[in-house]
């Protein structure tokens, strides 16, 4: 018998949905799009539980991808971009920690890095634009992994400062792809440390992740055949309006329709 846990129903309709677009970003389609898995399931269960429960998911969906794109990487950009994100990973380690009983202070957080990936989009070819022409700095890699490790310990969003780093450089889309996999891959397992110490990867999901893998599976293998035959202009600015109304929900701490009326 298949014992799942008792969530509420909503999440049984956010977590799938979650997952799909997860693996599509994964899957090289749909330019960061995977930022609106954890905020999409803080709106139906604690934000610990949905991080938690999301990381053994991206996994999943980071070994899939990976073999498709493990020979396609920047290996000075991942080495930087990882001795950055090590040190990120730590701080947002404490900050999980010191909050992780304030249910409110952590759906804030996550509401706002949401807003803030879809500001990032809004802006993004003026600061494209701008950082075009720099040669990216030794540093820099460091720093900009530095802010993706913080930001991917709390709510899995480390994508707008591997963006940063990497879009300027106009590598070639599979040399971005795969190092951004690689990337995110190693970042994810190092992840496992103080997610383990916290105690919020909990035996009684393990179940609920084996029945929602396949969607991440699914998802990646959506995303690299997009990647290979569509536009993705559109499919993304559908996804960063779900996310942003997402982002003000678990900001204003009531639902959008309550807000409205």
């Amino acid at each position: 018998m298949i014992y799942l846990p008792d969530y509420p129903s909503a999440f049984w309709l956010a977590a799938p949905a979650a997952v799909v677009l997860m693996g599509i970003s994964k899957g090289g389609f749909g330019t960061g799009i995977g930022v609106a898995a954890t905020p999409l399931i803080a709106l139906t269960i604690s934000a610990a539980e949905a991080a938690a429960l999301l990381l053994p998911l991206l996994l999943v969906a980071d070994a899939f991808a990976f073999r498709q794109y493990y020979r396609c990487f920047d290996k000075t950009n991942l080495i930087q971009l990882l001795i950055g994100a090590m040190v990120g990973i730590g701080l947002g380690w404490f900050f999980f920690g010191y909050f992780r009983t304030n249910e409110r202070i952590l759906k804030l957080g996550i509401g706002v890095l949401a807003l803030s990936f879809v500001l990032f989009q809004v802006l993004r070819a003026t600061l494209m634009g701008t950082l075009a022409n720099r040669s990216p700095r030794p540093g820099q890699g460091v720093f900009w992994g530095g802010v993706a490790g913080f930001t991917s310990t709390l709510a899995h969003v480390g994508g707008p400062p591997v963006l940063i780093h990497l879009l300027p450089q106009k590598l070639s889309r599979e040399i971005f792809v795969g190092t951004s996999v690689i990337f995110f891959m190693s970042m994810n397992l190092i992840k496992l440390i103080p997610y383990s110490q916290l105690g919020l990867l909990r035996m009684d999901n393990l179940m609920l992740i084996i029945v929602l893998s396949p969607l991440a599976y699914l998802g990646v293998k959506i995303g690299v055949s997009l990647n290979r035959r569509f536009n993705e202009v559109w499919f993304n600015r559908v996804i960063y309006f779900v996310l942003a109304l997402t982002g003000v929900q678990l900001i204003a701490g009531r639902s959008i329709i309550a807000l409205l009326f």
